[in-house]
């Protein structure tokens, strides 16, 4: 396959806004459609509504949404012990990072004499962890969602995940959440587990908060919940994955082209970019993903991805973090000299990946941190997942008199500006004589 190598300073202002969209690959309007009927259905019919769509996307028939304990046991059984292990390695790397990183209860800050604030935090109660088992089932999300959850001890968190042939969830997945902790598995999987996981039916129970990636249907199932005017949130608008490279050319070419790929391989909607200020090593990269794409089994979805991708030749590397925080990538790595020192100047990004010896695949799995992140440009607002997210923050405030007395004055003046006339009488009561 031929890649082009674009030069930026040659385009347009609205080529250069054009050169970084995503690719779009679902109709928005027939997907709203079909969603909002799936929905409708779960609502009115629950767990027949779930079964029926089951059949119809998933091609099999299922008595049963929740995993059984015999199911389970099976998988571990048919699941690789060196697998069972690599998975437990992973989960001990994502549980040491984010347990470390997870702050408790702050102390309480004494904001002026006697006016005492804090920052309390308490688990969500119920979660619902959504992981993909499509092209390639992902046990790794499964331990991305299950642990952090498992820290913030959520009272109940219950996975959702597609059926295979054999009418249950993929083993290693199965596995993987149960060692993270996580005990209810449920055996569905695309909208219309959304759609149970936000309505409730008679096997999966109405949750507070859904997580996980997906596909574009998940991700606008997931979008739509705020349309419908329930109590539940979600993560984020985690959907088809990508990466951005900036490298300055002082690296193994075949390094980059196979970081480019493992996105690349994960759908036909993925993106991936990689910018430099050497036009050779950009050259040198192309020829690589040549190779290389007919290397792996995944070619077939690679070369379409492929299709999306973009080659990008600036005059420096500053000019390059300027495209990457415009494009504010789900994945990006920074393949150069001084990568510790370029990553002060990075505002917008999921996770960043320094120096040659970090592939993007070791967050992917077992580095430590987590994988689930925001994508589409939803970096510039919305941060990866962390046990705070499976938390709701509270605030908490205990003044004495003396502390009420020295602010008091100004919470009368700012509540009588505005109109708010109790709001100061609930002051005046205590401090006034």
């Amino acid at each position: 396959m031929k890649l082009e190598t674009i030069k930026w300073k040659e385009l347009s202002e609205d080529e250069k806004i054009a050169s970084l969209k995503r690719p779009v690959i679902e109709s928005i309007e027939e997907q709203e459609s079909v969603i909002t009927e799936i929905f409708n259905e779960v609502k009115s019919n629950g767990d027949q509504a779930i079964k029926r769509y089951t059949k119809m996307y998933d091609g099999v028939e299922i008595d049963n949404l929740l995993m059984s304990n015999k199911e389970i046991t099976s998988a571990f059984d048919r699941v690789p012990k060196t697998l069972i292990q690599s998975i437990e390695n992973a989960i001990e790397n994502v549980k040491t990072f984010h347990e470390k990183n997870f702050q408790s209860d702050t102390n309480k800050i004494e904001v002026r004499t006697g006016v005492n604030c804090q920052i309390i935090k308490r688990p969500i109660e119920n979660v619902g962890l959504y992981i993909p088992a499509g092209n390639n089932p992902l046990p790794s999300t499964a331990i991305m969602l299950g642990v952090p959850s498992s820290l913030a001890m959520n009272k109940e968190s219950i996975v959702v995940s597609p059926p295979n042939d054999s009418g249950v969830v993929n083993d290693s997945i199965v596995v993987a959440a149960k060692l993270s902790g996580i005990g209810r598995i449920c055996k569905v999987g695309g909208a219309q587990s959304i759609a149970a996981l936000a309505y409730g039916t008679e096997s999966i129970p109405q949750v507070d908060k859904i997580f996980g990636p997906g596909n574009s249907w998940v991700t606008k199932a997931k979008q739509m919940i705020s349309l419908l005017n329930l109590p539940v949130s979600i993560d984020m608008p985690a959907g088809p994955t990508e990466v951005l490279i900036i490298s300055d050319g002082n690296t193994n070419p075949k390094f980059i082209a196979y970081d480019l790929l493992s996105q690349a391989e994960h759908g036909v909607d993925s993106q991936v970019i990689l910018i430099s200020q050497n036009d050779s090593f950009l050259k040198k990269v192309a020829i690589e993903i040549d190779k290389a794409i007919s290397k792996i089994r995944t070619q077939e979805i690679a070369k379409i991805s492929m299709k999306n991708s973009k080659l990008i030749f600036v005059d420096d590397i500053q000019e390059a973090i300027n495209i990457s925080n415009y494009y504010a990538p789900e994945h990006l790595i920074i393949n150069c000299k001084n990568a510790e020192k370029l990553v002060e100047k990075i505002s917008s990004a999921g996770s960043v990946f320094l120096g040659e010896w970090s592939p993007e695949s070791a967050g992917d799995y077992c580095s430590g941190t987590n994988h689930v992140l925001p994508t589409a440009g939803f970096a510039r607002s919305y941060s990866g997942l962390s046990v705070d997210s499976f938390c709701k923050s509270i605030s908490v405030q205990s003044l004495t008199k003396k502390g009420l007395e020295i602010i008091g004055d100004d919470i009368i003046n700012l509540a009588m500006a505005e109109g708010l006339e109790a709001h100061a009488k609930a002051v005046e009561v205590r401090i006034k004589k």
